[in-house]
């Protein structure tokens, strides 16, 4: 079929069944725009190219499709970069597309030129230059393929101008051959074997959920495992909502800002099954000391992963939706038996929940934001879309929210980008528009993308922004009262900027909340208004997120108390 190059690219988006672009137009790409125009294909115009970026891998986490994103050559290239390494760090698929400028001006510091190929090597699973035509089709083909196989990931796509307007007679690969690229699905069933050995020998057992498990959509063979065991399970931040927050054998969070039972559970365990986890740091704490007792078992689909950062006695490689049941199928012989086992160590950790439980200090003149958290998790059943920008409303949220589905908690772990939740909520508004998406983000993420809420006004994408107001940079405050001394080196922002009147001037509506009493209307009032809502959330200066574990100490070294 003879077609342009522009034309091309539709035709594969629509062969890779994408419903939704995300981007912003410039020189380099005009011929391609020029041809979404003609085939009124879906896009969403955002205000920069970092919200692009960011709405596309919110819309990626939320639907598990891949999320695509264009902009231009030079500066809009380069604006994704932000936003591809937050994919990257978190395993999220997405496909960036941007141009270049002609074949003939590549490499002459021609006008906004940039090695987008070279600078996000680092940060993608893979990228391309494209500049001949008749390669576009295997290389947008080869793109996908990789971003959502194995584990995912970002993938960029950099096509020369003119390549845009070349004629291409135009067939899309029905596969993809890539040597050396082969993700394995299916593992050894021998390590099967082992691992349910150890099982069988363990009498302090602990189940450590990660991302993977969500990525891999592979929570209800989870739930299996979990309830024929009977094993505690705990949880990363980016595992939250692969088990319910309320089953009797989670035990919430591990890390710098996770519960003490299941900090204890670590230190104490003899047996752990790390599934979709890779041990950050955040997670471990001091890493000669995390699970000291423990035989470690490590589950991913990326073997890479293994030994990085926690030795493993026993590796199990391959898909989680292979993995988990395969292992699950095993485990049903003797439920009974491990059940009866942890008996006693059930008990114990029930001591530890009730001895040190997560708590803060109530205040009836001050909106404390858990309560903001804890009241918003009351009034959707658990059951909304979360979004977060990045600093202590973040951790509030893993701590107070009570997540009961996967894919519900949509937040930068790894890269931890301030700017990401507002854009991100636009893209899992859009990919999920029956659903009620909720942002949590503090006065300082928001002014790094708030441009984006004219987008939401464009689009009327009903998403309900909750900024937690404290007029200052509160995480990095909080590590300057507790390790340097109360120094407080430009973490004030001084709180000169009206969020409702920002917000109206968007076209957004715009409520605000300042007393204790005001929090439940309000919020009411915002879950029913039609259309994005921004609610500015007064919020006192200095509150910290607690327990917490200092940087460099054990899990069991835990901060229960606020810092005068």
């Amino acid at each position: 079929m003879e077609m342009t190059g522009a034309e091309a690219i539709i035709e594969s988006l629509k062969n890779e069944e994408v419903d939704v672009v995300f981007g912003y137009p410039g020189g380099a790409v005009l011929t391609l725009y020029d041809a979404l125009y003609k085939a009124d294909f879906n896009h969403i115009l955002t205000k920069h190219e970092q919200g692009a970026v960011h709405a596309a891998d919110g819309y990626a986490r939320a639907t598990g499709k891949v999320g695509v994103v264009i902009a231009t050559s030079g500066p809009g290239a380069t604006n994704l970069v932000t936003g591809i390494a937050t994919a990257y760090m978190d395993s999220i698929p997405l496909v960036a597309i941007t141009g270049q400028v002609s074949v003939p001006l590549i490499g002459r510091d021609s006008f906004q030129e940039a090695d987008i190929r070279g600078i996000t090597t680092p940060i993608t699973k893979h990228n391309y230059l494209v500049k001949k035509v008749e390669d576009l089709p295997g290389a947008l083909k080869e793109a996908f393929y990789i971003a959502r196989t194995g584990r995912p990931g970002p993938v960029v796509v950099d096509i020369a101008k003119d390549v845009f307007a070349a004629p291409i007679d135009y067939q899309y690969p029905k596969e993809v051959k890539l040597r050396g690229y082969h993700p394995l699905y299916e593992g050894d069933l021998e390590m099967i074997d082992k691992v349910f050995e150890e099982l069988k020998r363990a009498h302090t057992p602990l189940i450590f959920v990660g991302g993977g498990v969500n990525l891999s959509d592979s929570s209800e063979a989870l739930k299996i495992l979990i309830e024929q065991t009977g094993f505690p399970v705990i949880s990363t931040l980016m595992g939250l909502g692969s088990i319910a927050f309320d089953h009797p054998q989670f035990l919430g969070m591990v890390g710098m800002h996770g519960t003490y039972a299941a900090n204890m559970a670590t230190t104490e365990c003899d047996l752990m099954l790390g599934i979709g986890v890779r041990f950050d740091d955040r997670v471990t704490g001091l890493l000669s000391e995390f699970a000291p007792k423990a035989k470690i078992i490590h589950f991913d689909i990326d073997p890479a992963e293994v030994n990085k950062n926690v030795l493993a006695h026993l590796r199990v490689v391959g898909d989680m939706n292979w993995s988990i049941p395969a292992l699950s199928q095993r485990v049903q012989e003797v439920s009974g038996e491990l059940k009866e086992q942890v008996r006693s160590w059930l008990e114990k950790i029930r001591f530890w929940q009730l001895e040190k439980p997560l708590s803060y200090k109530q205040d009836t003149d001050l909106v404390m934001p858990q309560a903001v958290i804890e009241k918003v998790s009351q009034l959707t059943q658990g059951n909304a879309v979360i979004v977060t920008d990045v600093g202590q409303h973040q951790m509030w949220v893993a701590q107070y929210y009570g997540f009961k589905n996967p894919r519900s908690l949509l937040t930068s772990g790894g890269l931890g980008t301030m700017g990401y939740g507002l854009p991100a909520a636009l893209g899992a508004q859009c990919g999920l528009p029956e659903r009620t998406v909720i942002l949590f983000v503090g006065d300082g993420g928001i002014m790094m993308n708030c441009q984006e809420l004219a987008t939401a006004a464009d689009y009327n994408f009903p998403v309900k922004v909750l900024i937690f107001n404290n007029q200052s940079l509160g995480m990095v405050a909080q590590w300057q009262r507790m390790f340097y001394g109360g120094r407080y080196s430009h973490t004030s922002l001084k709180g000169h900027t009206d969020f409702v009147k920002l917000a109206e001037a968007m076209g957004v509506t715009g409520l605000r909340v300042t007393r204790p009493e005001e929090l439940s209307f309000v919020l009411e009032e915002a879950l029913a208004t039609p259309g994005p809502v921004v609610v500015d959330i007064r919020t006192p200066e200095t509150i910290d997120v607690l327990p917490m574990v200092p940087a460099g100490a054990r899990l069991d070294q835990m901060i229960f108390e606020e810092v005068d």
